[in-house]
Order: C-alpha cells, then structure tokens, then sequence
C-alpha cells in the first residue's frame, strides 16, 4: 500500500495536506513540513482503526511494517 499526499499552499498561506485513498484525511499546517507529518499521523490513526473495527484486512499492516527475524 503506498499512499499518496496531496499538497497546496491556501490563499492566507497555511499548507493543506490530504490523502485522496483516505476520505476524510485532510489536515492544515502553518509549514508545508507540519502538514506533511500531520497528515501522515491521521492516515496512521484512520488506518489503525479501520484494522481494529474490521473494516480494513490486517494485510495493510504487513505493507506499511517488516517484522524482524
């Protein structure tokens, strides 16, 4: 699974960052970096509990975590 982060510069020059393959994961940020990082720890948070609830296969963990030997 590879996300993709969409991001632009608003008019009153805060960043917007969303995650088309996540409705609803869209955060602002006062630097393009902070929208950036926010955004990816919501995508983490949504994802972690469509796994917990059911609504996601746990197979999404195994793309995004390695596991040592």
């Amino acid at each position: 699974m590879r996300l993709e982060i969409e991001i632009e510069r608003e008019d009153d020059g805060r960043w917007l960052a969303d995650i088309p393959q996540l409705p609803g994961v869209m955060v602002y940020g006062a630097t393009r970096a902070e929208a950036i990082d926010k955004v990816k720890v919501l995508a983490l948070r949504v994802i972690a509990d469509e796994i917990e609830n059911g609504e996601r296969s746990p197979e999404v963990a195994d793309a995004i975590f390695a596991v040592a030997a």
